[in-house]
């Protein structure tokens, strides 16, 4: 299933919906929800975006996540990673203990595929239905309402949420069954990730051999290195900005580690996955965790 924004929205009722992670991704979801209608209930926490303006246009928030699953129709979560999905589902005081039959939980994170079969295997026994739909974009497209999501789960499941969905979303694609979604996310990921560090590390070469950064674009932009990656990495190069990838080296390694998780595990080949993996820890040790993906630039000069 392939839908988008231009085609008709189905007539629905608002819903009560609830958001677990309301960050840099989570924050435009959020926005977006309340804009089209539906009351949103947001879980409070640290992490969390300012969400003055939200709650001023009527989200509410809660400090309990069991207090938000027992009063919505649908779960969002919208976190770091799998284990903050699975604290927050099946943890102590979990989102499970409270969840009501016919609610469906929509986890919206990068996860691990086999956690995620366990999480929906635990939200399906109590009656409850399961998508995993992680995103692609960016925070601006969040704030656009205009994310991809790749989903696994049931299609009638998807259906019944597609309006909903499309409040936050321009493209939604049906990937498969449970954990399919997030298989595919991870996938994209490495993809994407790993065409940005190898021109991260060409760049940084390309210095060293004495070729201009302007040349290094330009020559790319006209032959087989143009597309999507080199315009990320293209900022970067001119001027020093990283903006056109707002993106964490500590988060791209734990993407790229679950991508070779799941590969090792599929018996599948990953070498250049693990090499990818190895030159973020390279930018990581360099700069911490929290310098962006493009800085891979400055740490492999080193």
């Amino acid at each position: 299933m392939n839908t988008n924004a231009q085609e008709v929205q189905e007539a629905q009722e608002p819903r009560r919906v609830g958001l677990v992670g309301v960050g840099l991704m989570g924050s435009g979801i959020a926005q977006n929800i309340v804009k089209h209608g539906h009351r949103l209930t947001i879980l409070d926490h640290p992490g969390n975006q300012p969400v003055g303006a939200l709650l001023a246009a009527g989200a509410t928030a809660v400090s309990d996540v069991t207090a938000l699953a027992a009063d919505v129709d649908v779960l969002i979560l919208c976190v770091t990673g799998t284990p903050q999905v699975e604290a927050v589902m099946l943890g102590d005081k979990g989102a499970l203990a409270t969840l009501r039959p016919g609610t469906v939980v929509i986890d919206c994170s990068t996860a691990v595929p086999d956690s995620t079969t366990k999480v929906a295997q635990a939200v399906l026994a109590k009656d409850g239905k399961f998508l995993d739909a992680p995103m692609t974009r960016t925070a601006k497209e969040a704030a656009e309402g205009r994310l991809n999501l790749l989903v696994g789960g049931d299609a009638e499941v998807l259906a019944s949420c597609l309006p909903l969905l499309r409040c936050f979303a321009e493209n939604i694609t049906h990937v498969g069954g449970i954990g399919a979604g997030h298989a595919m996310k991870l996938l994209h990921n490495f993809v994407s990730l790993g065409t940005v560090a190898l021109l991260c590390e060409a760049a940084a070469c390309a210095e060293r051999a004495g070729v201009a950064p302007d040349v290094f674009v330009d020559v790319l932009a006209k032959g087989g290195g143009n597309g999507v990656a080199l315009e990320r990495v293209k900022p970067k190069l001119l001027t020093g900005s990283t903006d056109s990838l707002k993106f964490s080296m500590a988060n791209a390694k734990k993407d790229l580690g679950y991508y070779n998780d799941m590969a090792q595990q599929s018996s599948a080949s990953h070498g250049i996955a693990q090499a990818v993996e190895t030159l973020l820890t390279h930018g990581i040790d360099t700069f911490g965790p929290d310098r962006m993906v493009l800085d891979l630039v400055e740490a492999l000069k080193k």
